[in-house]
């Protein structure tokens, strides 16, 4: 009796086939939605870039998502450094499906993680960096996420907080309750909501390590051929900020970045970035002012001709499947700003 050949198992073949249905979901969208007419600049958002996938992070992707989503930005788009995506917007010679990368705050996975994918796929990218936490200090929100993350027991007393007595429960339970607690403070006074972080930080997760840059590795970035562009220094909703010192936060970390980096910094990132409600005219016209040749928002869709150079908006791409993500960003490129 002859011997028979083996059969593939069929999940062997499911990659390819998924694959072949995202390249063709995507070029049947393509065909559909005009997103070239007039030139137009995606800029997307990024944050953290995490080893493995995390609760508390659970919108930033972890390497594998990343590195899938820059394999379909590759693939499908046209990635381009920002300084080239703004230099040929302006001269209405962009390609077709045109994207440029951001990181915001300055985290070391940036460098750690996120960079060797970029340079295996040759894609530029921008990180902006809130100078104030190089070197071994921590964002609030880290410092809120960890302290809940560590807390011993099944419920924690926030009420001198003005947050109540909230139970704990496992995992997911507690990263549920630090994104509601980071929704509760965003939008308070600096001081107050760092004094909250760092009370909690010191209660629960006093041996808590930096996850931020060190300007060491600042440098490192600018020499690999990252731009780096400013982001204030201590990351506060501007547009809640006094003017005098909303200057100074934009200011002092142009300028700390640029001896730094020993050049000039060209681009400038919001923080939260939400037009009109994290930052208002005032501060564009500051950043203008202080030599910034852009500013870069967190509003929705995509920069054309006309699009004012200090309210350019960013995509956040919340899908970590390739196939949603190249069709939310397709779907977004049709807004213009």
């Amino acid at each position: 009796m002859p011997a028979t050949r083996p059969q593939r198992p069929p999940q062997a073949a499911a990659p390819h086939l998924a694959r072949f249905g995202q390249r063709l979901i995507l070029s049947t969208l393509h065909r559909l939605i005009r997103v070239d007419t007039p030139p137009r600049l995606a800029v997307l958002i990024f944050h953290r870039v995490l080893p493995t996938p995390d609760l508390f992070l659970a919108s930033d992707p972890d390497v594998q998502a990343f590195t899938a989503l820059m394999q379909l930005i590759r693939e499908r788009f046209s990635p381009l450094s920002l300084a080239e995506g703004l230099h040929r917007l302006a001269r209405n010679t962009l390609p077709p499906r045109a994207v440029s990368i951001t990181f915001d705050d300055g985290y070391a996975d940036n460098l750690k993680v996120a960079l060797p994918v970029l340079q295996r796929l040759e894609i530029p990218a921008t990180l902006f960096i809130a100078s104030g936490y190089l070197d071994g200090r921590c964002m609030w929100n880290d410092q809120l996420c960890q302290a809940i993350r560590r807390c011993p027991g099944t419920s924690v007393d926030l009420t001198a907080y003005g947050a109540g007595i909230r139970p704990l429960g496992g995992p997911r339970e507690r990263a549920m309750l630090a994104q509601d607690l980071l929704r509760l403070f965003t939008y308070e006074a600096s001081e107050p909501r760092e004094q909250v972080a760092a009370e909690l930080a010191a209660r629960y997760a006093p041996d808590l390590t930096s996850p931020m840059l060190t300007r060491t590795q600042v440098r490192e970035l600018g020499d690999q051929g990252i731009e780096i562009g400013g982001h204030t220094v201590t990351h506060p909703i501007l547009a809640r900020t006094p003017d005098q010192t909303a200057y100074r936060e934009i200011a002092e970390n142009k300028e700390d970045l640029e001896g730094l980096l020993g050049r000039r910094l060209r681009f400038f990132a919001y923080p939260n970035g939400k037009p009109d409600l994290d930052f208002t005219a005032t501060h564009a016209a500051m950043a203008r002012t202080l030599g910034y040749q852009a500013a870069l928002t967190t509003g929705h869709g995509v920069a054309v001709a006309g699009t004012d150079p200090m309210r350019l908006p960013r995509f956040t791409p919340w899908e970590r499947t390739p196939t949603r993500f190249g069709i939310r960003l397709l779907l977004n490129m049709r807004h213009t700003a």
